[in-house]
């Protein structure tokens, strides 16, 4: 089930230096928010946030409070490795596990979590590829390596193996910066669908992308290089794209910095 995030007054530090600072924002459910800003300005290392992945690097802390729905993910005694079940991650390269099968990618997750019956994991990896849009490119193959795919395939397997095992939340970490445009469609195509079951929250730093799959935008940017990035605004990606509040946000969508 789709669920809502509520940040408020996040600050994400890399041991002593502040990375971004005092960010707030909600995301609705069944939705695709985009980050887009200039590189450097903490559009990954917040998008981390959301799932405590940032904790995973060295020197990594979070300030701030993280609600999804009415848990707050960096709340006492929450376990971040539940966390990153309820909120799942597409990394920027396609990332399956070189020595596994299609199949077996798809289930590592389920098998992770303890479910082992073969039926069930047949019907998982099944809608999983289905909900991909890849079962019909790999249902002839499902033994063979994963990392025998093409590039976009291998990107729509990493989104099937995320989805698999039913987060709420679905995170994308610029999934498409690595392919060619066909296959950057065919992913654009996806997260318009997903939607309808996930809520889902992408970094790009294309701006047509942005444009195309998202329903609201979100422009980070930072003072000057060594500043902490911070969060400029967010509203509808119509508004953004046609009638910013902020000077700055209108001044790199077009193309003055950035």
């Amino acid at each position: 089930m789709a669920k809502r995030i509520d940040v408020s007054g996040l600050n994400a530090y890399y041991g002593s230096f502040l990375a971004i600072e005092d960010i707030s924002m909600a995301v609705e459910p069944h939705s695709v928010t985009a980050f887009i800003g200039p590189s450097g300005c903490g559009k990954s290392t917040f998008l981390r946030t959301l799932n405590r992945m940032h904790e995973v690097t060295p020197g990594g802390r979070v300030e701030g409070k993280v609600m999804l729905d009415d848990e707050n993910l960096y709340g006492a005694g929450i376990d971040p490795v539940a966390v990153r079940r309820e909120v799942g991650m597409v990394f920027q390269r396609p990332n399956p596990f070189p020595t596994m099968s299609v199949y077996d990618n798809v289930a590592a997750g389920l098998r992770l979590n303890g479910s082992h019956r073969k039926a069930a994991l047949d019907d998982i990896v099944e809608k999983s590829l289905r909900g991909a849009n890849l079962w019909n490119e790999v249902k002839d193959r499902l033994n063979k390596p994963g990392s025998g795919l093409s590039g976009g395939q291998q990107q729509r397997l990493c989104i099937a193996r995320a989805i698999a095992v039913e987060p709420d939340v679905l995170l994308m970490d610029e999934p498409c910066s690595a392919l060619d445009p066909i296959s950057t469609l065919a992913i654009e195509d996806l997260i318009g669908e997903l939607k309808e079951r996930f809520t889902i929250v992408i970094v790009t730093h294309n701006m047509q992308q942005a444009a195309r799959v998202s329903d609201r935008t979100a422009f980070f940017n930072l003072a000057a290089v060594g500043r902490p990035g911070k969060l400029i605004e967010i509203d509808d990606t119509e508004r953004i794209f046609s009638n910013p509040s902020v000077q700055a946000t209108e001044d790199y969508i077009s193309g003055r910095f950035g």
